[in-house]
């Protein structure tokens, strides 16, 4: 019986951790070669492999070197922002799948966040449609972590703690001075503040910075945030305020786009970036103190500063998972996380109906928001504790720098 081979691809923006499950993926197809033929890698993903662009793993990271995705950055094979018809009879599907079986392909996975499991769902429901055998998967990935039927997505963790460490560095720089100061830190998160929600982490003593946490499920009000700013500096004359760079008001409107007007992707989201800027000139020219905002921005989505060796870890093993049902024959899926005890915390692999998930948002539970919309419980902080664990040693080269594997 002639090998069938797998291909897997990265989509959407990168993590500190896509290449982690990518090497999960590459790793464990490698322990199947009487299932497995050939381990092939969309270059910048659907929209690449369209072009004709791929590459063989056993020649781009031969052996040991698979290795080096397990501390890279970003997303090595390249990723893309493409997407598929509504209409699984356009021509798109067809010349897709014929590429496919061109190149013997039996198994695809497509690692990435809720509009690539939208990709992954058309690929499948196609493919269902037409009789292929090919297996379709997806591999949750995104620092957004706002993928449903799963405790949390990869990369989430990650960023998380980079959010957590820099908050607490920009307080104690904050804080040098004894005069009142507004600092403003917009954090990514367009309809989920899952992100921003972890910047809470930073605190180490009641009354430490963070003392204001704003997220996009409650409705801003931007009176009562001045009245709140207010408040806090009978607490601490260094203010820090974390926000989600998709908070709106209780109309819907962003507060971004009360200057200006907001873009759109190729997925028709809107491009989110300045509720900080703007917050920042209404703190000063309302309240008369000095305030500044920082846009953590792409820094925040795929540093390897902060790895979490938890999120490393998982990451791995949902690539690996992946692989595995692939060889079950399983299609049409995401794997997903099922905590099963916070202490110890426990975790293992599932599956879930990807047609379940796509184009849908897991946002932070009302009940976890406390302070009248400007705080996090502490049901959160058991949530999200276990995910930021644990260091990873990053090689360096010869001057000391991080030291990354490139296609």
């Amino acid at each position: 019986m002639e090998l069938k081979n797998l291909l897997v691809g990265q989509s959407g923006g990168p993590t500190a951790v896509i290449n982690s499950s990518l090497y999960g993926v590459a790793a464990e197809a490698r322990l199947h070669p009487k299932m497995i033929g050939k381990c092939y890698g969309m270059v910048n993903g659907i929209e690449g492999f369209l072009k004709g662009r791929v590459l063989d793993f056993d020649e781009s990271l031969p052996g040991e070197e698979l290795k080096g995705l397990l501390t890279t950055p970003g997303a090595y094979l390249g990723s893309c922002r493409y997407k598929l018809p509504e209409d699984l009879d356009d021509p798109v599907y067809k010349k897709l799948f014929e590429k496919f079986e061109e190149m013997g392909i039996g198994y695809f996975l497509y690692i990435g966040g809720n509009d690539s499991m939208d990709t992954v769902s058309k690929l499948s429901r196609y493919g269902r449609k037409t009789g292929s055998s090919i297996v379709v998967l997806g591999e949750p990935k995104t620092i957004d972590n706002d993928l449903v039927l799963t405790d949390h997505t990869p990369g989430f963790g990650s960023a998380a703690r980079y959010v957590a460490s820099t908050v607490r560095e920009i307080a104690v720089d904050a804080g040098v001075y004894d005069t009142r100061s507004v600092t403003i830190v917009e954090i990514m998160g367009r309809h989920a503040g899952w992100l921003t929600a972890a910047s809470v982490l930073a605190r180490k003593f009641t009354g430490d910075n963070p003392l204001l946490v704003y997220l996009p499920e409650v409705p801003f009000d931007k009176e009562a945030f001045l009245e709140k700013i207010e408040e806090c500096f009978s607490v601490n004359n260094a203010v820090v305020v974390c926000v989600s760079e998709g908070i709106r008001d209780k109309d819907g409107v962003f507060v971004c786009e009360y200057d200006s007007e907001a873009g759109l992707d190729s997925f028709g989201h809107k491009m989110l970036a300045g509720c900080g800027k703007y917050l920042e000139r209404l703190v000063r020219g309302r309240l008369g103190v000095k305030a500044r905002s920082v846009e953590l921005n792409v820094s925040q989505r795929c540093s390897v500063s902060m790895l979490s060796a938890a999120d490393r870890q998982e990451a791995v093993m949902a690539g690996r998972y992946g692989v595995q049902a692939a060889l079950n024959k399983e299609t049409g899926k995401m794997i997903s996380f099922i905590r099963e005890s916070d202490a110890p915390y426990s975790l293992v692999c599932g599956l879930e109906d990807v047609d379940r998930i796509c184009n849908k948002e897991k946002t932070v539970p009302l009940t976890w928001i406390t302070g009248e919309g400007t705080d996090l419980s502490e049901d959160f902080l058991k949530y999200v504790k276990p995910l930021v664990k644990g260091n990873v040693q990053i090689p360096a080269d010869e001057d000391g720098l991080p030291l990354f594997v490139y296609r």
